[in-house]
């Protein structure tokens, strides 16, 4: 699901990967496609700036060093990817008594390495985002070795919703839901439906608000990906706390009023903040929000479209393939082979999402904004013209239609047409579950049957058949399907829906 869209894992890595493994990957593809040759490591970037004929040229003044050694050089086009995890975001004014007061360490999570130095320790982290959840269930495993009595105490102001990375039938979690199928009946059904669905979906798994963890105070849909923290919890491993009052010497004061007395380190789990101290200041000006650039990706005022900002994006999925398929569109926009809107264009679309983020009262919230990851990554492939056409693929292609509309929208659908169209996209695509399958399958067991692969697909195809025998239904006279309804009754239509897969 996260792979490069003409470069797929190979068949032996594991579906969920160590940073390690992450990084071989990485080398593998710019090998395959000869890239070092093109990149410069250790390098600083200084600054980068329109050149004085900018407004014809669209050229930049680029600033660098490498090895102490400061050169400047003049670019055709600019790709800035540094992404949202650019600064550490650290609120020690949310809580007083924490720089005056408190004697214990506090660290930001972006300093934590690994639990080793926590080991014997009583500590406190702030916030239940991912890097939160990871963290305390990493040091709550190694530390309590080393005290009976010792605990991780996870601290989160408004809760979330926490989710297993296994989904049904042990599949994991992003290739069952990131579907066509399901995005359209996101599009289709009423938001309350799909919402009240969800919910009902993550607390199959443990009741949240025995747990302390079901979010409150948000209308944002809050959720993490970790499969231990409801067993540390369980076990006691892990304690949740309210949001912390303040600090005092040795303890931490909770806004529940309770206390937790000596703890010795604060890690801040709490988010970063995005940053781009080598624009020159009026381009910087138009990133400070991602809202300000068109299609998340172009500042709209530029006299030239030479500048883009890739990665800058928080999506439902994978946000490697979302900063791929940014980088195909900028690239063909740079060479002109794609163009933009009229600047006037480009500014109403950008004014028009403001405005809209203003309405929900999420203006000051973007960073906690996921997008759709279907909806915006057809978005960005419709701009490069690779968006799959359900239509003609299904006449020219069945076997491969079904698997694109009812599988897992995996980067490759984005490599079957159009330009960088991808001869080995199809085979990809139809061998995706056994690839997922493959690196499990390490022992060998006796099966003739494949009795699970049809019940995947018993389930992918008889969810839309119950929707429709419901509509059915409601539509057609009460004495159809009713015969014993007497004249002028008033016939009640409850329409079911298949356990997961939303």
């Amino acid at each position: 699901m996260m792979c490069f869209s003409d470069f797929p894992f190979p068949e032996d890595f594991p579906n969920y990967m160590t940073h390690s493994r992450l990084l071989e990957y990485f080398r593998m593809y710019a090998e395959h496609f000869s890239l070092l040759r093109y990149i410069r490591f250790k390098t600083t970037v200084h600054s980068v700036r329109k050149r004085p004929d900018f407004s014809t040229t669209g050229q930049w003044d680029v600033v660098t060093e490498t090895d102490e050694t400061v050169e400047s050089a003049i670019f055709d086009a600019v790709m800035v990817c540094s992404g949202h995890y650019a600064e550490p975001h650290l609120p020690l004014d949310s809580f007083p008594g924490i720089e005056n007061r408190f004697r214990g360490q506090y660290l930001h999570s972006w300093e934590y390495k690994d639990s080793a130095s926590f080991q014997g320790k009583r500590v406190l982290v702030l916030g239940v985002g991912n890097s939160g959840g990871d963290i305390a269930v990493e040091i709550s495993r190694v530390a309590a070795q080393a005290s009976n009595i010792f605990q991780v105490f996870l601290s989160t102001r408004s809760g979330t919703w926490v989710i297993s990375r296994i989904s049904d039938h042990g599949f994991p979690l992003d290739m069952m839901l990131t579907t066509r199928f399901n995005n359209c009946l996101e599009n289709f059904l009423p938001s309350a439906l799909m919402r009240w669905l969800r919910l009902k979906k993550f607390n199959t798994w443990f009741d949240h608000a025995n747990y302390g963890l079901i979010p409150q105070k948000s209308t944002n849909l809050s959720l993490i990906v970790n499969d231990e923290l409801p067993s540390c919890i369980l076990c006691g491993a892990v304690v949740v706390k309210p949001n912390v009052k303040e600090f005092t010497e040795s303890s931490a004061v909770f806004e529940d009023e309770t206390v937790e007395e000596n703890i010795d380190v604060v890690v801040f789990a709490t988010g970063y903040n995005f940053s781009f101290p080598f624009l020159e200041e009026s381009v910087r000006n138009i990133c400070r929000s991602k809202y300000a650039l068109y299609k998340y990706i172009f500042p709209p005022p530029l006299e030239k479209p030479t500048l883009a900002v890739l990665g800058l994006i928080q999506l439902t999925g994978s946000i490697m393939a979302g900063a791929e398929l940014q980088a195909r569109w900028a690239t063909r926009v740079f060479k002109g082979l794609n163009q933009l809107p009229p600047a006037n264009r480009l500014m109403a679309e950008v004014a028009k999402k403001q405005q809209h983020l203003i309405k929900q009262g999420l203006s000051n919230k973007e960073n906690k904004i996921k997008m759709s990851y279907i909806g915006y990554m057809d978005e960005i492939a419709s701009c490069v013209g690779v968006k799959p056409n359900m239509l003609l693929l299904f006449l020219k292609d069945p076997k491969l239609t079904l698997e694109v509309f009812f599988g897992p929208c995996t980067p490759c659908q984005y490599r079957l047409a159009g330009p960088g169209k991808w001869v080995g996209a199809r085979n990809a695509i139809l061998t995706q579950w056994h690839r997922a399958l493959k690196p499990l399958r390490t022992r060998v067991i006796d099966d003739s049957s494949n009795h699970s692969s049809v019940f995947h697909w018993l389930t992918i195809l008889g969810l839309p058949t119950l929707l429709c025998a419901g509509l059915l239904i409601c539509k057609y006279s009460p004495q159809m399907w009713f015969p014993r309804v007497r004249l002028g009754a008033i016939p009640i239509c409850k329409m079911g829906f298949m356990k997961g897969g939303m």
